[in-house]
C-alpha cells in the first residue's frame, strides 16, 4: 500500500514573514506544504522558497485550520504520547497544541481573545486520539469492508472525525493537489485503553474504545434528544476488542512485521460493538438554579421524521437495533418514557406490547415489536426495564435479570471474529459478523447505561473466551483476578471520560463497577460529583457549549466589527445580585463569630462603685450583634429570593449559539424582572443594554450559524 495514503509522523515547519512550509523529513521526495501569510492560500510544492524563515520545531501533525474573527490559524500538534499498538499500529493521545497565526497582531481584541481561550481550554481538556496507520474511528468490522487504497482520512466515519470541520481547507486544497492526503490527520473523541494481559497463561490484548459523535454534541443540559437531521445528543459508539496470539512489543498489541508469512501462529481478533444516545424525540431540561430543571417534552407526532432519521441510519450502520431504556416509568422520567414508547409504536409495523411486573414494580420490563417486517423501521426492538426499582440499593447484579430478558436477540447478535495468519493488510479471514446492536440510554446516558454497557460487554466476553476454548463451560473472566481489577477500571475509566465530556464531572457509583462493592469513599465522592454537577451545569457549561460549537464547526465567527460577545450586558443591579448575596453571607458569618469585628469603637463599659461591668453594656452589645445577623440574613434572603425567582438570568448560557429555549426564557425573566417590586424600577431604567433583549439576539442570529434545535 503506498505511503501517501497514511499521514506523515513528522514534520518541520519553516516560517518567515510570507509563509508557513511544512514538510515531513522522512519523506524528503514529497511535496511541502505551503500557506502563504497572511491570506491563508494553500499549495503543494517540490521547491518551496524558504530564503528568509527558519525552522521553528518540528510537530507531530497538523489539527486543521480554524477561521475566527480577525485571522486564521494553524492548529499543530506539538506533543503527542504513545497509549499502546492496535493489531501493530501505534496509537497516540494528544498531549499540548500550538495555534499558528497567519497575521501579526498587535493589537488585542476581545472576542478573538476569547475564541482562542475557548479552543486552547477544549484542545487541552478533551481526550483526543489518532494514529498514523490505524483508522480509529471506524470499528475493526467496518474496517474490514474498506477500501485499503484510499486515505485514511477518507476512510475515517463522518461521524467521529472529530476535528473535520479544522481540516476543511486542507481537504478543499486536495481537489486541485491529490499530494495533500499525508498532511490531512483524522482525530477522534472519547475514551481508549489497550492493555496486555492474559488469561490461563494465554497473553491478549484487551481493548477499549468509545467514540463520542461530533454531531449534535455538547453538555448535558443544552444538548438533548434529537435533531431535525437525526443526531442524537450524547452519542458514543463503545467497541470492546481482544487480540489473541500477538507478539508483544514495547506497546500492548503485536508489530505485524514481526508474523513472518510463513508463520504458523494465528492472531485472532474478537470484537463487540454497542451504543448509547439520547431518547430520539424533542425534548429539553431547562436549567433555572434548582436541583431538578424543569423538563419538556414536545409532542412525538413533530418528531417522527427526525426519529426515523436516526434510525434510519442505526440500522443501516448495525443492523437490527435492540432499544434499551433504562429511564425511570415515575415521576417526570415517565414524560420521556412515554414519548419514547409512542415514536416506536408509530415507527414499526403493527406492534404489539408485552409488560411484566415483579413484587418491586408493576413493570419491569416493557417490550414492544413489530409483528411484520414489512419495512426497514420493523428492525427496531424495544426493551424498557425498571433499573430504579430492581437495581435499588446498589444491587446492580439484578440488572442480570435485563441480559435473561433479552434471550434470542442477544445472542443471535453475534461479534466480530477474524483470524489473521500473517500481516494485517493479508489473509485475514471473517469467521463472524456482529449483526445488529444493544443501543443503552437512560436519562443522561451515563451512569445506568455504564452499568448496562459493562454487563453486556462481560457477557459478550466470556461468549467469545468460550468460543475459541480459553474458557470451559461455566467459567467467566470474573475468576481471574488480575483480569478482573483490570477490566473493572477500564469500563470505570470509560465511564468516567464520557460523564466527564457531558456532564463536566466523572460518572457516579464507579466505586461499585471498580470493586464491586459500594464504599463510604465512593459515597462521599457521589455527593461531590453530584454537588460539581450542579455547579457546572448552572454556571460553567456555557463556555463549554461555545467550545463545542467552535470548534466543531456549528457557529462561524462573523469578520464584522466586534460587537463584543462575551461581554455581560445584563442591567448592573441584576449582575450585582450574586455579590450581595456572597457579601452578606460573609458578613453574617463574620458577625456570628468575630461580633467585635463588626462593632463600631466605642468607650471602655462603665463599672459600678463595686467594681463590676455594668450589665446593660453586655446586653447593648448583643443586641447589635443580634441586629447586624438579622439585617445580613434578611439582604441574604432577598437577594437569594430574587435568584431562584428569575433562575434564568443567572445561568451562564452559551453566547455563541444559544438554543432556542434560552433565549425565550432569558426573555421572560428578564420582563418579570423589570416589574420587580424591589429591584424592577432599576432594571426598566438600563433598558437597551440587556444580555438577551432582541437587538443582541439577533446579532447573535446574524452572526453565526444556528444548531439545529
Amino acid at each position: 500500500m503506498s505511503v501517501a495514503n497514511y499521514p506523515f509522523r513528522d514534520i518541520n515547519i519553516i516560517a518567515s514573514a510570507s509563509h508557513y512550509t511544512f514538510r515531513s523529513p522522512s519523506s524528503p521526495n514529497a511535496p511541502a506544504l505551503v500557506v502563504a501569510r497572511p491570506s491563508g492560500a494553500m499549495q503543494m510544492t517540490h521547491s518551496p522558497n524558504t530564503m528568509g524563515g527558519k525552522r521553528v520545531t518540528s510537530i507531530a501533525g497538523i489539527l486543521g485550520i480554524v477561521h475566527l474573527r480577525l485571522d486564521k490559524y494553524i492548529v499543530t500538534i506539538t506533543k503527542a504520547v504513545p497509549v499502546g499498538r492496535i493489531r501493530g499500529q501505534a496509537v497516540y493521545k494528544i498531549e499540548s497544541t500550538e495555534f499558528l497565526p497567519l497575521q501579526e497582531r498587535v493589537l488585542h481584541d476581545p472576542d478573538e481573545d476569547t475564541y482562542l481561550e475557548l479552543l486552547t481550554t477544549h484542545l487541552r481538556t478533551g481526550p483526543i486520539y489518532f494514529s498514523y496507520s490505524f483508522d480509529l474511528t471506524n470499528s475493526l468490522q467496518r474496517q474490514s469492508n474498506a477500501d485499503p487504497s484510499l486515505p485514511l482520512w477518507q476512510r475515517a466515519d463522518d461521524r467521529f472525525f472529530w476535528n473535520k470541520h479544522l481540516q476543511s481547507d486542507l481537504i478543499s486544497l486536495r481537489n486541485s493537489y491529490q499530494a495533500v492526503d499525508p498532511y490531512i490527520l483524522p482525530v477522534f473523541f472519547g475514551y481508549l485503553n489497550i492493555t496486555t494481559t492474559a488469561i490461563k497463561s494465554t497473553s491478549l490484548t484487551f481493548v477499549l474504545i468509545t467514540r463520542r459523535s461530533r454531531h449534535r454534541a455538547g453538555t448535558r443540559y443544552f444538548t438533548r434528544g434529537v435533531d431535525e437531521s437525526g443526531n442524537v445528543a450524547n452519542f458514543n459508539e463503545t467497541e470492546q476488542a481482544i487480540v489473541i496470539g500477538d507478539s508483544t512489543g514495547g506497546l500492548a498489541g503485536y508489530d505485524s512485521s514481526s508474523v513472518s508469512s510463513g508463520s504458523e501462529q494465528q492472531v485472532q481478533v474478537f470484537s463487540y460493538v454497542q451504543t448509547r444516545g439520547s431518547v430520539p424525540v424533542y425534548w429539553s431540561e431547562v436549567i433555572n438554579l434548582r436541583r431538578v430543571p424543569e423538563l419538556k417534552v414536545r409532542s412525538v407526532d413533530l418528531a417522527l421524521n427526525a426519529a426515523k432519521r436516526h434510525f434510519d441510519e442505526q440500522i443501516k450502520l448495525y443492523g437490527d437495533n435492540y432499544l434499551i431504556n433504562l429511564v425511570n416509568q415515575s415521576g417526570r422520567e415517565e414524560l420521556v418514557k412515554a414519548a419514547y414508547e409512542n415514536a416506536v409504536k408509530e415507527l414499526v409495523s403493527s406492534p404489539t406490547e408485552s409488560k411484566e411486573g415483579s413484587e418491586l414494580t408493576p413493570e419491569r420490563f416493557h417490550t414492544i415489536e413489530p409483528t411484520r417486517a414489512n419495512k426497514l423501521m420493523d428492525r427496531l426492538h424495544y426493551i424498557y426495564f425498571d433499573f430504579h426499582h430492581e437495581c435499588r440499593g446498589m444491587k446492580w447484579h439484578k440488572a442480570q435479570a435485563l441480559l435473561d430478558n433479552l434471550g434470542d436477540g442477544l445472542y443471535d447478535q453475534g461479534y466480530y471474529h477474524s483470524v489473521e495468519g500473517n500481516a494485517i493488510t493479508s489473509n485475514s479471514i471473517i469467521m463472524k459478523r456482529q449483526s445488529s446492536v444493544m443501543r443503552t440510554n437512560c436519562m443522561d446516558c451515563l451512569d445506568r447505561t455504564n452499568v448496562v454497557q459493562s454487563m453486556l460487554a462481560r457477557w459478550t466476553l466470556n461468549r467469545q473466551l468460550m468460543d475459541v476454548g480459553i474458557l470451559d463451560k461455566g467459567e467467566n473472566t470474573a475468576d481471574f483476578e488480575n483480569f478482573e481489577v483490570m477490566f473493572r477500571n477500564a469500563w470505570a475509566d470509560n465511564a468516567d471520560v464520557v460523564s466527564r465530556a457531558y456532564s463536566g464531572t466523572g460518572a457516579l457509583k464507579t466505586d461499585l463497577t471498580r470493586t464491586g462493592n459500594r464504599t463510604n469513599a465512593g459515597a462521599l465522592a457521589d455527593g461531590v460529583n453530584s454537588l460539581t454537577r450542579y455547579i457546572y451545569n448552572n454556571f460553567a457549561d456555557g463556555p463549554r457549549q461555545d467550545a463545542y460549537d467552535l470548534f466543531l464547526g456549528n457557529y462561524t465567527p462573523s469578520t464584522s466589527p466586534s460587537s463584543l460577545l462575551f461581554v455581560d450586558r445584563r442591567p448592573i443591579i441584576i449582575q450585582s445580585v450574586p455579590y450581595i448575596l456572597m457579601g452578606a453571607l460573609f458578613l453574617n458569618f463574620a458577625t456570628l463569630f468575630f461580633p467585635d469585628l463588626n462593632a463600631s469603637p466605642r468607650p471602655a463599659p462603665a463599672t459600678s462603685g463595686d467594681g463590676n461591668v455594668d450589665i446593660t453594656s453586655k446586653s447593648g452589645a448583643r443586641f447589635s450583634t443580634k441586629l447586624l445577623l438579622f439585617s445580613w440574613t434578611v439582604i441574604a434572603g432577598l437577594a437569594a429570593l430574587f435568584m431562584f425567582k428569575y433562575a434564568l438570568l443567572y445561568v451562564n448560557w452559551p453566547k455563541l449559539s444559544p438554543p432556542g429555549f434560552a433565549i425565550e426564557g432569558y426573555n421572560d425573566a428578564l420582563n418579570r424582572a423589570k416589574k420587580d417590586p424591589l429591584f424592577g424600577k432599576w432594571i426598566g431604567k438600563q433598558s437597551g443594554h440587556e444580555r438577551g433583549t432582541s437587538s443582541i439576539r439577533l446579532v447573535h442570529l446574524e452572526e453565526g450559524k444556528k444548531r439545529i434545535e
